[in-house]
């Protein structure tokens, strides 16, 4: 069945809604229909998209740009829980759930977001078969994602959580061959704030790393030759 909507005609195309599991295996016309529903939102880097607390009134879609969602504490360290890139989908809990937002998500660069209002969101998840078992999909993803993380933080030491980090960003990228490239630059403050760590720390890892041949920095961007020999560093 159509999603309908007597909003105005969309000023985003429909056809890049597709990226997104969400919407990949709706109809054209239901597709059409929920991008009228869409308010583009841009974020400069560093920007809050929103904060721990804030009320969980809409979903949002990558477009361009990335998306880190961190936890922080009163003393003001960060610990970032996920990191997004275009075609991810990210808070639904809160809109699912109304309660307030758990973590906050911050432009890790300029960032453009597709976002849907909570109320059609729902309509979404009630009509369409379809959305809903991506969402339950996502939703699983999600979890077995926590698990690894809680998993390496109480069995990985410091350089192992770094190591599988950095391999899980690579493979994100869905190289074609054994290396990648890490498109995102993420300072060390970023990459020590996933892996419980501190910046020096990764500092003196990452140099351990190149010394030993498993990755390049280059130009801010970091180069993995091989992502099977990376990951065999955990297991040290």
């Amino acid at each position: 069945m159509a999603f309908t909507s007597r909003h105005a005609q969309p000023r985003i195309d429909p056809t890049v809604l597709r990226s997104c599991a969400l919407f990949a295996e709706m109809d054209d016309a239901s597709l059409a229909a929920v991008a009228r529903l869409l308010r583009t939102r841009r974020f400069r880097r560093n920007e809050v998209i929103f904060h721990a607390g804030d009320p969980g009134d809409s979903l949002l879609v990558v477009v361009s740009g990335s998306v880190k969602i961190v936890l922080a504490s009163p003393e003001g360290e960060e610990a970032i829980i996920a990191t997004l890139r275009p075609g991810d989908f990210f808070g639904e809990l809160a809109v699912l759930d109304g309660a307030e937002r758990s973590a906050t998500a911050v432009a890790l660069e300029p960032t453009e977001l597709d976002s849907l209002a909570r109320a059609p969101f729902l309509g979404l998840v009630e009509t369409q078969p379809a959305l809903r078992l991506a969402l339950l999909t996502g939703l699983a993803t999600e979890l077995r994602r926590l698990t690894r993380h809680a998993e390496e933080l109480h069995f990985y030491d410091l350089s192992g959580r770094l190591a599988m980090r950095l391999v899980e960003l690579a493979r994100a990228e869905e190289p074609a061959g054994p290396g990648a490239v890490l498109s995102w630059r993420f300072t060390q403050g970023d990459l020590a704030a996933m892996i419980g760590g501190s910046r020096q720390s990764v500092n003196r890892m990452l140099s351990g790393f190149s010394n030993e041949g498993l990755l390049r920095i280059e130009h801010e961007t970091i180069v993995i030759p091989d992502i099977d020999a990376l990951a065999r560093v955990a297991g040290r």
